[in-house]
């Protein structure tokens, strides 16, 4: 590991409110997504100040399942300093072998709890497994900028919320490859073929929105390369 490790510390602050379903609205390509609290109205000003007094910096790393997006960003926080990875929240059971903070890891009804108290700057409901995911209100230590790790649709609500941030589309070499990570992380075939064909209209909708596009083709290659967009815009006034 290299010895400028990121400071990665994770946000994982509890809800207290009761959830309602019943909020949820029905989304675009079969997602069911919030905010679903409607007296909720997203920070535009972002989270505390980074470290040299500027509005910290907000990289959003997205892409389809199967991109390889969760080891690009390990990488990227080995290789920079004072980046702060959000810790996404989840319903789905955690999969073999994945480490026990890659999520928050939570049941149904938690989760809506904070839905309905505003506790996420986005989240999404996959209707192929109708688990949730989401990313809570984004409150970086002093002197961070702030990373996201999330997906296509995730991508779209923070760049809604915070339009200063920073959308960095991860793309697959090929649906070869996507489909051989899908796989290695135990995605059954079924699920494999699903998230496959979501992740063609995903890559297209993505390209839309993305400042940057980073394929996943070789790890180091990429995580340069994701490394360089970070400098760059540390760099702007």
């Amino acid at each position: 590991m290299s010895s400028s490790v990121a400071s990665c510390s994770k946000n994982s602050a509890d809800s207290a409110a009761g959830g309602d379903e019943a909020r949820i609205r029905q989304g675009a390509r079969g997602y069911r997504y919030g905010p679903a609290s409607a007296g909720w109205v997203p920070r535009p000003s972002g989270p505390v100040s980074a470290e040299d007094g500027r509005e910290p910096l907000i990289f959003v790393i997205f892409g389809p399942g199967g991109v390889g997006k969760g080891t690009l960003v390990a990488r990227l926080l080995q290789m920079r300093e004072n980046l702060w990875l959000s810790r996404s929240w989840t319903t789905r059971p955690r999969r073999p072998g994945e480490a026990e903070d890659a999520y928050v890891f939570t049941d149904r009804e938690r989760f809506l709890a904070r839905v309905e108290a505003g506790g996420f700057v986005e989240w999404t409901e996959f209707a192929g497994n109708g688990h949730l995911y989401g990313t809570p209100t984004l409150e970086a230590p002093e002197g961070e900028d702030v990373v996201l790790e999330i997906e296509v649709d995730g991508a779209r609500q923070v760049k809604a919320a915070y339009p200063h941030a920073v959308l960095v589309l991860v793309a697959t070499p090929s649906r070869e490859v996507q489909a051989q990570r899908l796989r290695a992380r135990g995605d059954d075939e079924r699920e494999v073929q699903r998230r496959l064909a979501v992740g063609e209209q995903e890559e297209d909708v993505g390209r839309k929105m993305a400042a940057h596009v980073v394929v996943n083709d070789d790890l180091e290659r990429a995580a340069e390369e994701l490394a360089g967009i970070v400098d760059v815009h540390r760099k702007e006034p």
